[in-house]
């Protein structure tokens, strides 16, 4: 999805960042951050892409930046009285590490789902951690309940002007590096480290276009834009942990507003495949958000050739459990594998005939299982150079009376039905079928079988994490009861994200 920002002429709310940005105090904890071209992505778009390498700073992340100059401007009152902060990471590093410096207490909330990496490193800072909470806002209730409970000093992570500030000092940084630039890709999760940059390039350099870029699941900004005013999403996904953020800050859109041109969305798997660009231009293993902005450019970049561009490469803690699963779902991402359904007659040299098509394609699996005694579904993985290999196989599947169905984006068959074995149930009129999420941590499966009570049978289950922060969840579940939206309106009270995919073709093609 793109949105285009009708911004302001005038730097009403934004003007005052200059002076701001001038005067901050990051340097006395953060570094000035190489920009370097991404040979590879250049190659694969057609454009000069650069990345504001903020993976390189301290704490691999941006977030030193505003959480110190912030702290640093507070009153000796209010560092006596110790700091207080939420976050799902990275913020929580800056403002620790920023304490510890200034040698004040600091308590961060982190939710419960937060990477272990990021927690250690918190800890190591010397900072108090109290985990709390599925995502952001669970934890940032608790914290804001605990401040005013302890009477401490609250940090925003990015709805405040010293934290908008001390971000904006990679916009100048941008600038003071001489290089020019046709647009620059900043991610955003409440908006600090958009509202920062653009503040600072829109009034010096009004050529250079400013996209600022989020996750699907969790773009609060674009929503915004869209309402013409802030709104907060009902729900989030928070694979991208660093900019899981339900609502975008009130001191953030003032300045996007006035200094954004445009808002681009991008999925999971576009975010996966850019953390797959970064390592293999840097060597360097981005954390999901941080590659959010690559994953924006090259959305861009499918439209735009011979342009110089950046993206901010904005932080690299990832935990380590998230690679196979990065590595995965990035292939999605760079549409470089598709998964076919594909009909077969049940019958000897159906499997030869069907090889033949494929004839020295990367074959990345291949599913079978009997339908009846005529006709058999077979799933595969493969992978394609390009779309114009794509379109030639399947015109090859079609000559040769192959009926098949492209699941490339199908997502119980991405999430589930590649790694489920066994049969078909016997009796299915009453089974339906709906998908979910749980949060990764102890309990959480007990908590919905016990929410979900002894009133339904489950028929069929299937649960599947490879380091995300919410695991993928497939349930089947038997239902006699007259009113079909009892079920549904019973599982909504659990707490958990379902919806319903009885309808859904990979379900009954190999499932039902």
């Amino acid at each position: 999805m793109r949105i285009k920002n009708n911004k302001s002429k005038h730097f009403t709310k934004s003007k005052k960042y200059i002076s701001l940005i001038k005067k901050s105090f990051v340097y006395e904890v953060a570094s000035v951050t190489p920009i370097t071209e991404a040979i590879n992505l250049s190659k694969k778009t057609g454009n000069k892409v650069c990345l504001k390498r903020e993976d390189l700073q301290p704490i691999f992340s941006f977030k030193n930046r505003g959480s110190y100059n912030k702290i640093k401007h507070l009153n000796n009152t209010e560092k006596e009285k110790g700091v207080i902060a939420a976050s799902a990471g990275n913020h929580a590093q800056g403002v620790a590490s920023a304490c510890q410096k200034l040698k004040i207490k600091c308590l961060i909330v982190m939710p419960e789902t937060t990477p272990e990496i990021k927690i250690k490193a918190v800890k190591g800072f010397k900072a108090s951690v109290i985990l709390h909470g599925d995502n952001y806002d669970q934890a940032l209730a608790h914290a804001k309940k605990l401040c005013k409970k302890e009477n401490r000093t609250f940090i925003d992570p990015f709805d405040d002007p010293y934290t908008i500030a001390g971000q904006g000092t990679v916009g100048k940084e941008i600038l003071d590096s001489g290089m020019d630039f046709d647009a620059i890709f900043v991610p955003v999760g409440g908006g600090g480290l958009l509202a920062g940059i653009s503040a600072w390039i829109s009034q010096k350099n009004k050529k250079t276009k400013i996209f600022g870029v989020e996750v699907d699941d969790s773009a609060c900004l674009a929503a915004a834009m869209q309402a013409g005013k802030r709104v907060r999403l009902k729900s989030i996904g928070i694979f991208a942990d660093g900019v899981a953020v339900a609502q975008v800050g009130k001191h953030n859109l003032e300045v996007i507003k006035e200094c954004v041109d445009e808002v681009i969305t991008v999925s999971i798997d576009e975010v996966c495949a850019g953390v797959k660009d970064i390592f293999e231009d840097t060597r360097v293993l981005s954390e999901p958000a941080g590659a959010v902005a690559v994953a924006g450019l090259k959305k861009y970049a499918a439209r735009a050739k011979n342009k110089n561009l950046l993206a901010i490469s904005s932080g690299a803690n990832l935990n380590f459990d998230r690679i196979s699963y990065i590595a995965e779902r990035s292939e999605l991402g760079e549409e470089s594998e598709k998964i076919l359904s594909i009909q077969i007659p049940e019958k000897s040299g159906s499997f030869l005939r069907l090889c033949k098509i494929f004839g020295k394609s990367q074959i990345t699996e291949f599913n079978y299982r009997m339908s009846d005694s005529t006709i058999a579904q077979v799933l595969v993985g493969i992978k394609i150079k390009d779309l114009k290999t794509f379109t030639g196989l399947k015109e090859r599947l079609t000559s040769k009376k192959f009926n098949f169905k492209d699941l490339t984006k199908n997502d119980i068959s991405n999430d589930h039905l590649r790694y489920m074995v066994g049969g078909r149930k016997i009796s299915t009129n009453n089974e339906r079928l709906f998908r979910g999420e749980f949060p990764e941590r102890p309990g959480a499966l007990l908590d919905f079988l016990e929410s979900l009570g002894n009133k339904w049978n489950i028929s069929l289950f299937h649960y599947r994490n490879l380091g995300s922060a919410f695991g993928k969840v497939l349930v089947g579940i038997e239902d006699n009861s007259a009113n079909n939206k009892k079920l549904l309106k019973h599982l909504h009270k659990t707490g958990y994200n379902f919806s319903e995919e009885t309808n859904n073709i990979a379900y009954k093609q190999y499932l039902k």
